[in-house]
């Protein structure tokens, strides 16, 4: 029932919609930050 909810009316894809924007976000940040703070740690040696 909530699946089809998800899939199948426009609140419910604008929803998934917003779900998979935050994560993508997340995981490009993340890997930016991490990115970041080995290059700080390898000019500070």
């Amino acid at each position: 029932m909530a699946w089809q909810e998800l899939l199948n009316t426009p609140a419910g894809l604008s929803s998934l919609g917003v779900i998979v924007f935050v994560v993508v976000i997340g995981i490009a940040m993340g890997r930016y930050y991490t990115r970041k703070m080995d290059e700080d740690a390898a000019g500070q040696q």
